[in-house]
């Protein structure tokens, strides 16, 4: 009997470091806290369609990613998104154009991790809390004292503190872990009735308590909701209210867009607030991913590299191929 991988978290370094695997002919099992796939990948399905709340767009520069991308465009999980771009900066709304690619998941962020996903073998709304190693076999228990396993190794996929605790069997790679700092971000969802009178899709943001703003129903796919937009709050504001009730952090956020907009923007229809509390390293790492090969675990995520969605895809491929020279 083959004994499987653990791999848990399933946004898109735990399921880049899965499909290598299961390219290679192995066996995983992948695990989650939350109910479906994606982490910051994710999207929240709400009365206003689709919204993407977590990762706005991504692109492409390392050539294996670019590859990959591609394969996901052919496969219809991924667009290009050609917005119209803004700056924001000392009250001014300047236009923003560049040559720059972006991809978003189609018809909604998640369809990228989702199609990762496949048929893989998957336990949902699963906290792993301890890693128990046998004398030849992994062994994971849950927060609710449940037992899995063997494994034969095991793959952490997940943002770097929450890592660090999993980590506590493999000392010199928890305190790597411990020393990444991640910062969190508010996100904040309006949906408006009569589509705002502006040409803008997306807008990067200076001198507010926003850092960027999107229309989300500008993204391909997305042509059948009202007009909606997603605001990203600053690292900064985001810690200093990082407790603040949730009808305060929109009514705050959704001040901050209304003076930005620089004409009155009516009552929106929907409005829905999202913490992150993890949502990007705050510095960058070259580590690509980290490995204690003689015990059999790995860690990589975004953290491990450049925070972006290439980065936390290339750190999946990093553990996998790690794994992999380790049982040539």
């Amino acid at each position: 009997m083959t004994v499987p991988i653990a791999i848990i978290g399933t946004g898109i370094a735990g399921l880049s470091a899965a499909h290598a695997l299961q390219t290679a002919g192995h066996t995983v099992h992948l695990f989650d806290k939350s109910r479906g796939s994606g982490g910051r990948m994710s999207s929240k399905r709400s009365e206003a369609g689709n919204l993407d709340m977590g990762a706005q767009y991504f692109t492409a520069r390392d050539r294996r990613f670019v590859e990959e991308v591609q394969r996901w465009q052919a496969k219809g999980w991924a667009s290009e998104w050609e917005p119209h771009l803004y700056n924001h900066k000392h009250g001014q709304l300047t236009p923003s154009p560049d040559e720059q690619t972006r991809w978003v998941g189609s018809p909604r962020m998640s369809a990228i991790t989702r199609g990762l996903l496949g048929k893989s073998h998957v336990t949902f709304s699963c906290r792993i809390t301890d890693l128990i190693k046998g004398e030849a076999h992994w062994h994971l228990q849950d927060a609710d004292g449940q037992d899995h396993g063997p494994f034969s190794h095991v793959i952490i996929a997940t943002p770097a503190p929450q890592a660090t605790a999993l980590l506590a069997v493999a000392p010199k790679l928890a305190s790597m872990v411990a020393s990444v700092k991640m910062d969190p971000t508010w996100a904040l969802a309006l949906a408006f009735e009569t589509p705002l009178a502006t040409k803008m899709d997306g807008c990067f943001v200076q001198d507010s308590p926003l850092d960027w703003l999107a229309r989300n129903s500008s993204k391909p796919g997305r042509d059948n909701q009202p007009d909606t937009w997603v605001l990203h709050a600053t690292s900064a504001w985001s810690r200093q209210n990082l407790d603040l009730p949730k009808e305060a952090v929109i009514e705050q956020l959704h001040g901050a867009f209304a003076e930005l907009m620089h004409f009155p923007t009516p009552a929106p229809i929907f409005t829905l607030a999202h913490r992150w509390l993890y949502a990007r390293p705050a510095t960058a790492h070259e580590w690509g991913a980290l490995a204690d090969s003689d015990l059999g675990l790995y860690a990589c995520g975004d953290w491990c590299l450049s925070g972006r969605v290439e980065g936390a895809w290339l750190s999946g491929q990093d553990a996998a191929r790690k794994l992999l020279e380790h049982l040539e």
